[in-house]
C-alpha cells in the first residue's frame, strides 16, 4: 500500500483520478491539494465524492504523486517533488515533448529542460519498459493517445505512405477543462459542432513525435480537432495512402495480432465500427478500419474516453507499471452503456 498524492485536484482530470485511486487495492489517497479550494473539503467541491473521502484540499506525506496542473504549473513543481524522492505521474504537456525548443514553440519557456530527456513517455502498448523504470513520467495528451494507437500498426509494418497522413479528431467538451470559458458554455456547444485549433492545435507536435518514433523518421500530420456537444469521449479519423494494396480483413487480422496481449486495445471485426458510447467511463480504446480499393487509402476510427484512457485512466495504468503492479489494476471496470 502506497500514500498518493493529486495536486491540482479540483478539475475534471482530478474528480476521475480520485474516482480510481478510492477504488484501487494498493492505493490510499491521503493528499489532495488545489490552490483554488484550499481550505475546502473535497466532497464540497465534488458532491459526488460525498461519504466517500473526507480529506480537505491541503498536503500531507506521500509517496506518489499525480500533478494535475495546466501548463508551466507543473514544471514548478515536478523538480521538487523529484529532489524529495518522491515518484511522479505529470498530467501536464510540460515534459511529453522530447526537444525543448519545440515545446517553447508551442507552450512557453521550460523552467526545468534538464527533466524533460528523464521523463519516459507514458503510452504504455508503446513505451511500456521506459516506463516500468521511470521516476517521471509524462501522461500523454487524450488526441495523441487516440492516433498513436490508430496507426501504430500500420506505420511499424510500413503499409502507408507517410507523407499522406491526416487526422480528423473530435472531443467531449470536457477536453477543455473545468474552468468556465466561453467556448465550452453550454449554450455555445450544444446543437453546435465546429473545427477550432485548425493547423496549430498543441497536439500536433506530440502527435508526429510518437508516429515519428514508431517510423523511425520525422513525420508531419495534417491535424484538425473538432468539439462534439457531448460531454466527454473522443474519435479520431486517420486516413493515409497504402503502400501495398491490403483487403480490409487483412488489416484487422494485422491490427488484431499486433495488439494481442494489449488488454485495453480492442479492434472491431470487419465490418463494424467504434462509436464514443462504447468507452465511455473506461480506460479501452477501440478501433476499427476500413481499406478503400477506388482510392488505395486505409481509414481507421480509434475513440477512447478523453477523461480515462485520454488522462486519469491512462496515469493510473501507467503508476501501476511504476510501482510493478499488474496494469490493468483498478481499472477493469467496463465502459458505461447506453
Amino acid at each position: 500500500m502506497i500514500n498518493v498524492a493529486i495536486v491540482g485536484a479540483s478539475g475534471y482530470t482530478g474528480l476521475e483520478l480520485i474516482r480510481l485511486l478510492l477504488r484501487h487495492p494498493e492505493v490510499e489517497i491521503t493528499c489532495i491539494t488545489s490552490r483554488q479550494n484550499a481550505g475546502s473539503s473535497v466532497s464540497s467541491v465534488f458532491p459526488t465524492l460525498l461519504d466517500r473521502i473526507d480529506l480537505i484540499f491541503d498536503p500531507v506525506d506521500i509517496d506518489f504523486i499525480f500533478t494535475a496542473l495546466p501548463h508551466k504549473a507543473a514544471m514548478e513543481v515536478v523538480p521538487g517533488f523529484l529532489q524529495a524522492g518522491k515518484k511522479v505521474v505529470d498530467l501536464s504537456a510540460d515534459y511529453r515533448l522530447r526537444d525543448v525548443a519545440v515545446y517553447e514553440q508551442w507552450y512557453q519557456p521550460h523552467s526545468s529542460p534538464e527533466l524533460v530527456a528523464e521523463a519516459a513517455y507514458g503510452l504504455p502498448e508503446i513505451f511500456r519498459s521506459r516506463i516500468r523504470g521511470a521516476r517521471l513520467v509524462a501522461n500523454p495528451g487524450c488526441y495523441p493517445t487516440s492516433v498513436a494507437l490508430a496507426l501504430a500498426p500500420l506505420i511499424k509494418n510500413e503499409l502507408i505512405d507517410l507523407d499522406s497522413l491526416i487526422v480528423d479528431s473530435k472531443s467531449g467538451a470536457s477536453g477543455a477543462g473545468r474552468s468556465a470559458k466561453l467556448g465550452s458554455l453550454y449554450c455555445e456547444v450544444n446543437e453546435g459542432f465546429k473545427a477550432y485549433g485548425v493547423g496549430a492545435h498543441r497536439h500536433t507536435p506530440e502527435i508526429e513525435q510518437t508516429l515519428g518514433h514508431l517510423a523511425g523518421k520525422p513525420v508531419v500530420v495534417s491535424f484538425t480537432p473538432h468539439l462534439l456537444p457531448i460531454n466527454r469521449g473522443i474519435l479520431s479519423t486517420c486516413y493515409a495512402t497504402l503502400t501495398e494494396p491490403r483487403l480490409t480483413g487483412e488489416l484487422v487480422k494485422l491490427f488484431q495480432d499486433y495488439y494481442r496481449d494489449e488488454k485495453f486495445v480492442r479492434i472491431h471485426p470487419e465490418g463494424e465500427l467504434p462509436n464514443v458510447a462504447f468507452v465511455r467511463g473506461s480506460n479501452y480504446c477501440n478501433i476499427g478500419l476500413v481499406s478503400d480499393p477506388r482510392t488505395g487509402r486505409v481509414i481507421v476510427v480509434s475513440v477512447i474516453d478523453n477523461l480515462l484512457k485520454g488522462a486519469s485512466g491512462q496515469a493510473v495504468q501507467n503508476m501501476n507499471l511504476m510501482q510493478g503492479w499488474d496494469e490493468g489494476l483498478g481499472l477493469e471496470d467496463l465502459p458505461l452503456y447506453p
